[in-house]
């Protein structure tokens, strides 16, 4: 794997935007060295503008700011956004920037789909939270319910050193020995555990050296599970492997419960999800649809001992394409409280899915509707890698190129 636990961090749960954002903008506009800051979404809105104001602020000290933001997810940030960040010395970059065919996005996959911010290689932010304004409640009904963390202490160096080595480009090969490197110099350098704190670890995917890091994570937990597993995924469609593990945990005896999309932002990701949910079901899983709002969520407790927060959901496009991060928590307090934030989501807006009992000819086609299209959805990311692989492009996000 890409990562190595180190002990001794401070990690909070921040939950939606309400409470993310304050702390990320206030930690971006307090900088006194550097900010790097990586992202999926990046809009023109209100959060934006808020976040473009944090920056200016920053740059504005004399803080070495980067900004990389993925071409797909964030093609049309005008120049009245940019060009203020351009004139104070904010180094904006693009990931694969957007590229058209009739006005349509056409290069939608390996997508850069971290969210992380690191500030003065202090203080950290990793999550599943976009800089748009459907993160918070005041959107409406279809504000998203969503998860992060804040992270402090000696971790804070890998993910310091990661979001360096993707200034130019994220180059996997490199990550092991360079974050290793960086994150004992990072140490060396002063930077204390914060008491005996929590043990974590910064996990990535990649299209080359690393693309099963985190689903491997998340494998080993549930296997190694003895009383529960509670999992909240916005877009639930894992291999084989991963639902084999789930089967075997609750057929053992573990307390498996999965919370999903009911008012999902993309129906087809719940028709997709339902498709397993029989499978799942039968072996002893609890199936619980959150209703309230759309879930955004990538989080995962296992025995009140591990926990997860990030960008990877558990689905065909994250755990096989896209450039993913997240933070692997070994505490018993984040993993309580985490599972407590959980629990209040199931009782407050979910609704527990009941296993039909069609007739046994429905019974049949649905089976076998359910494995066609099972497969036909599991291949996917291999037609998508047919397409040539090459180094992935970070260019400058100029206005004339926006």
């Amino acid at each position: 794997m890409n990562s190595h636990w180190v002990p001794g961090n401070r990690i909070t749960l921040l939950e939606n935007g309400e409470v993310y954002f304050p702390r990320v903008f206030d930690a971006i506009a307090a900088a006194e060295h550097e900010v790097l800051l990586e992202t999926f979404i990046l809009f023109d809105d209100k959060v934006g503008r808020e976040l473009q104001q944090a920056l200016l602020r920053a740059a504005g000290r004399g803080a070495v700011v980067h900004v990389l933001v993925d071409g797909w997810g964030s093609p049309d940030l005008p120049p009245s956004f940019t060009q203020p960040l351009l004139d104070a010395g904010v180094r904006l970059r693009s990931f694969e920037p957007a590229r058209r065919l009739l006005g349509a996005r056409i290069n939608m996959l390996r997508r850069m789909h971290h969210k992380l911010v690191v500030v003065d290689g202090r203080r950290a932010f990793v999550g599943g939270i976009n800089y748009s304004l459907d993160h918070l409640a005041e959107f409406g009904p279809l504000a998203k319910q969503d998860y992060a963390v804040e992270v402090e202490g000696p971790l804070v160096g890998q993910i310091q050193a990661f979001c360096r080595a993707n200034l130019d480009a994220p180059q996997p090969a490199r990550h092991d020995w360079l974050q290793r490197w960086r994150a004992i110099r990072h140490r060396r350098s002063g930077l204390e555990a914060v008491g005996e704190g929590a043990v974590a670890a910064f996990v990535t995917r990649d299209n080359r050296g690393h693309r099963t890091d985190i689903e491997r994570h998340y494998r080993v937990a549930v296997r190694s599970a003895h009383e529960r597993v509670l999992i909240a995924n916005a877009y639930f469609f894992p291999g084989y492997r991963f639902l084999r593990d789930l089967r075997a945990a609750a057929r053992r005896g573990v307390r498996v419960d999965l919370i999903l999309q009911g008012w999902p932002d993309q129906p087809w990701v719940q028709k997709a999800s339902a498709l397993l949910y029989g499978h799942l079901m039968r072996a002893g899983v609890n199936v619980y649809e959150y209703v309230e709002r759309p879930l955004h969520a990538k989080v995962a407790v296992v025995d009140d001992l591990w926990a997860t927060v990030g960008s990877s959901n558990l689905d065909p496009t994250s755990l096989s394409l896209n450039l993913e991060a997240n933070v692997v928590v070994r505490d018993g307090a984040f993993a309580r409280h985490l599972s407590g934030r959980l629990e209040h989501l199931m009782q407050r807006g979910c609704q527990r899915v009941q296993l039909p009992t069609p007739g046994r000819l429905r019974s049949a086609w649905i089976a076998l509707r359910s494995l066609v299209v099972f497969h036909v959805l599991r291949s996917y990311p291999s037609w998508a890698r047919l397409a040539p692989l090459r180094a992935p492009r970070v260019v400058p996000l100029r206005t004339d190129s926006t």
